[in-house]
């Protein structure tokens, strides 16, 4: 079992930056990519990005390509998601999630969930 908590979420006006990070515990954090994902009201739960087990391969939605990044620290457990030039359109609920694959993108491929963190983004 791995135990996901997020924290960081909170409000930020558009234009402004937010990190929110992802504690694990439990199995060994470094056997596991990381992702991110996120669910707005009346939407599906969407691929925000991904990191390897290792840290040294990151990936992106189209929708936050060159606007976040994802980053690790497995001596700390945490995984990092760095938010900058927020939207309106990015509030949402942020999940991490842990899978034990090569750069999964989809909900079906991780094994464990945090709760969640809510970001909102005023305009």
């Amino acid at each position: 079992q791995v135990q996901l908590v997020e924290s960081g979420g909170g409000l930020v006006q558009a234009g402004g930056s937010l990190r929110l990070s992802c504690a694990a515990s439990g199995r060994t954090f470094s056997n596991y990519a990381m992702g991110w994902f996120r669910q707005a009201p009346g939407k599906e739960r969407e691929f925000v990005g991904g990191i390897s087990w290792s840290g040294g391969s990151t990936y992106y939605g189209d929708s936050v390509k060159g606007r976040f990044r994802i980053s690790r620290d497995n001596a700390k457990n945490t995984v990092y998601l760095e938010m900058n030039s927020l939207k309106p359109e990015d509030t949402a609920v942020y999940y991490c999630a842990a899978a034990p694959l090569w750069r999964p993108r989809y909900e079906s491929q991780y094994d464990y969930w945090g709760q969640g963190t809510q970001v909102t983004v005023s305009s």
